[in-house]
């Protein structure tokens, strides 16, 4: 198959709606059985109309042979003869009438087991169709529901990545601002802020150095002042003497 012809198939399946062919289909199939009920109808009265008139030509055919009975027996043997030869005229046309009854009764049973046919069909075309459409509203359903979970999945996709990315973004931030309080530990860069305040490299080591161990500095200070007090004494000694 050309792309071409994919294409046109692709376009008739989306403006074709399943339910409404299948409702057309099965409106059609009623017209005709709409159709045959009607010829069966017609049918059985032509058939009346012909029985009646065969029944019709009977009385006549009766009548002329009671007429020429009694022109007989009034001796009247012209009379008899016209009625014998009216009522011969008749035979003829109620043999067709009956022939054409005969015939229309044949058509008739054909288009009657044609109409119950065609109507078992049709019931069960009905039944199938509303099957056809149950399904058919049910996969469109699930088309429906596996695309809104594709466009949920999608979006929480986006979502993902852009939390990935700000997650990425603010580790490079924390690393960043490591690098520079180490930079700033280590005097590679100047803290102006210390500067403001009247703090120079020094005096930031010793507050970060007092900081970090107020008592082991307080220790050696200790320790310190017993040193000169231990230095100090003899030569106090000294000088009494």
């Amino acid at each position: 198959m050309s792309i071409f012809g994919a294409k046109v198939n692709t376009a008739l399946d989306r403006m074709e709606n399943p339910a409404e062919t299948l409702d057309y289909s099965y409106e059609k199939q009623l017209n005709l059985l709409k159709d045959v009920r009607r010829g069966l109808a017609e049918i059985a009265t032509s058939k009346q109309r012909l029985k009646m008139q065969s029944e019709k030509l009977r009385q006549q055919d009766a009548k002329l042979q009671d007429q020429a009975q009694q022109a007989l027996m009034q001796g009247r043997e012209d009379l008899a003869r016209i009625a014998l030869e009216r009522k011969a005229a008749l035979g003829p046309q109620i043999e067709s009438l009956d022939q054409q009854v005969v015939s229309l009764d044949e058509q008739q049973a054909k288009l009657a087991d044609a109409s119950q046919k065609l109507q078992a069909r049709i019931e069960m075309f009905r039944t199938t169709k509303e099957a056809t459409k149950a399904q058919y509203t049910a996969a469109q359903a699930q088309v429906k529901i596996n695309e809104s979970f594709t466009g949920l999945s999608k979006e929480m996709n986006e979502i993902g990545s852009s939390l990935n990315r700000t997650q990425d973004r603010i580790a490079q931030m924390q690393a960043r601002a490591g690098a520079l309080d180490e930079l700033i530990d280590s005097g590679a860069l100047t803290d102006y802020t210390a500067q403001l305040s009247g703090e120079d490299d020094i005096d930031r080591q010793l507050r970060l150095a007092g900081g970090n161990g107020g008592s082991e500095i307080d220790a050696q200070l200790e320790a310190m002042k017993r040193q000169l007090a231990d230095s100090s004494q003899p030569q106090i000694e000294d000088q009494n003497r």
